[in-house]
């Protein structure tokens, strides 16, 4: 197993790896994964990957852009890719294609696993119609799943059991939707949500769209109080490795965005950086970064942040 980013003396270590002990299964995180984009294809092609035959995605929704690279350069349009919907909340995968069964679509992490009732759902515990956005729940138990909070059982049953009216159902705090073929499309968590004027924008459509401009390699993008609006986009953008910062840049990936969106998604800052803060396991830390987009001081837990210099970095503006 390898934990953490790829050393700046070898970039290429996770490719290194795989050659050396003939590694078939590579399972990772999309933040990663755009990490790589950034870094180039020469890396991995440059190693022998012919021992790979099944991929993974795990950590938070992936877009269809960095599906599709990965599925070209590292499994070379072969591997089968398992995009994975889970919590350690819930113990183990619940939403995910079966490798080689289920016909898998760029972004959605397809249907649930045998025997595990997930739902989409309004605020009162509706299903929402086909292709619109609600809460991901789960109406069923099952065996893996979380029995309590240790010592706070109170916790428990409010986080988990109480936020849908009706029936109890677990809920996953995760926003999605199910197409008309009956597949998931997580769309983040429901509190990365931004306020725009009064309309609700999720924070994984905006990075999304930003990611798709080809100048973009990695995106992050929080909400940032605004005393007219409520609240408006700020984003931190990391740039393709050939790209170059300027105004001019700046400005094509915010009218990229108005282009994939709308108006009201028009970043009002864009901060292009070399590394976004993570965790060990590859998520970004956008707690952090709401607090630096705010100006304020970042307080709270940074222990499972992988390189402090990357927020030390972006609270000085370099």
């Amino acid at each position: 197993m390898y934990e953490g980013a790829p050393r700046k003396s070898n970039p290429g270590c996770f490719w290194d790896v795989i050659e050396k002990y003939k590694v078939s299964v590579f399972y990772t995180a999309p933040t990663a994964i755009r990490a790589f984009i950034k870094m180039g294809e020469a890396l991995p092609q440059a190693r022998d990957l012919s021992s790979l035959r099944l991929l993974g995605t795990v950590g938070e929704p992936i877009n269809p852009e960095a599906w599709m690279w990965y599925h070209r350069v590292i499994g070379g349009e072969r591997c089968p890719i398992v995009d994975t919907w889970w919590q350690t909340e819930t113990g183990g995968i619940m939403i995910s294609p079966l490798p080689g069964a289920i016909p898998t679509k760029p972004g959605s992490a397809t249907r649930p696993f045998p025997g595990i009732m997930a739902d989409v759902v309004d605020l009162n515990g509706n299903p929402v119609p086909s292709g619109e956005g609600g809460y991901l729940v789960i109406r069923h138990p099952w065996p893996s799943m979380l029995r309590t909070v240790h010592g706070d059982p109170e916790r428990f049953r409010k986080t988990y059991w109480e936020q849908i009216p009706g029936e109890p159902v677990y809920f996953a705090g995760d926003g999605a939707r199910i197409d008309e073929d009956g597949y998931f499309w997580v769309m983040g968590r429901v509190d990365d949500v931004i306020s725009v004027s009064g309309h609700r924008l999720g924070t994984m459509e905006i990075e999304s769209a930003l990611v798709s401009h080809p100048a973009v390699a990695e995106a992050a993008v929080v909400g940032r109080p605004d005393d007219v609006k409520g609240e408006e986009v700020f984003a931190f953008v990391t740039l393709e490795g050939s790209q170059l910062e300027s105004e001019s840049l700046m400005q094509s990936i915010k009218d990229h965005v108005v282009q994939e969106i709308g108006a009201l998604a028009r970043p009002s800052e864009i901060r292009f950086t070399d590394a976004l803060p993570k965790t060990r396991s590859g998520k970004i830390m956008r707690r952090l970064l709401r607090k630096v987009a705010a100006g304020e001081e970042v307080s709270g837990d940074t222990s499972t942040l992988e390189d402090r210099s990357v927020l030390d970095k972006l609270r000085s503006g370099e």
